[in-house]
């Protein structure tokens, strides 16, 4: 059996769904997470440059070559393969503010369409059994692209969307029942926090640093998943 996570950032899918990630692993599953938003700026400026500097990382830092690096760490953590495609983040695409980041979609911004061109050649190489995403809790504008680009390159595949955390944490509230509940055992929690973990340069700003990070983990007992239903 082959599972495909379909993750906007890297760090998205481990944050989100390293529980049932682990879990299938163990199961035998051929689990890969590709990440969509991966390519590189060489000389970030503005808002993008900020977000990097925001993190305690100086602007001669090759940003996104760090995160890659995470995310291999955190899929060698979880027992995943790692697959990244080039598509910049919002920031690199006329974003040039947080507010822009959870606002409506620029007209501009016509990246959905190159996406689901390059979703839909990874899922006819991959052929997976199962595909996950985000639900996109939290709105944030990477988020709804890779959605979208899901809703159409996915028609022929059993797909399931994972609660976006930590933005979960403050929208509890899902106007849907859920497909799968995920029961966390000890040892996927421990890999979830282990996947997590290996994202360092996120840890501070997302959550506070390692141990608040790991604190808030061991507090959730289950991953929750609700079915894509395409036209």
């Amino acid at each position: 059996m082959k599972l495909l996570a379909i993750s906007p950032h890297l760090d998205d899918a481990a944050f989100s769904a390293g529980g049932l990630l682990a879990s299938r692993v163990d199961q035998g599953w051929d689990v890969t997470v590709a990440t969509c938003f991966t390519g590189n700026v060489a000389q970030p400026t503005g808002f993008a440059l900020a977000c990097q500097l925001d993190k305690g990382l100086g602007a001669e830092i090759d940003y996104m070559a760090l995160r890659r690096d995470e995310d291999l760490a955190a899929c060698r953590a979880l027992g995943a393969r790692a697959i990244h495609l080039p598509f910049l983040e919002a920031p690199h695409r006329g974003y040039a503010s947080a507010k822009m980041l959870f606002a409506e979609r620029l007209p501009e911004d016509r990246i959905v369409d190159a996406v689901a061109t390059a979703l839909g050649e990874l899922l006819a190489a991959e052929r997976p059994d199962l595909v996950l995403g985000p639900l996109c809790l939290g709105n944030h504008v990477d988020h709804h692209v890779v959605l979208d680009a899901m809703r159409r390159s996915c028609a022929d595949h059993a797909v399931m969307l994972w609660e976006d955390w930590p933005y979960a944490d403050r929208e509890t509230r899902v106007a849907a029942v859920p497909t799968l509940i995920e029961r966390l055992t000890p040892e996927t929690r421990t890999r979830r926090i282990a996947a997590c973990a290996a994202y360092a340069s996120q840890l501070g700003f997302q959550f506070g640093g390692l141990e608040a990070m790991s604190e808030r983990t061991e507090r959730i007992i289950e991953e929750r998943f609700y079915t894509l239903h395409i036209a």
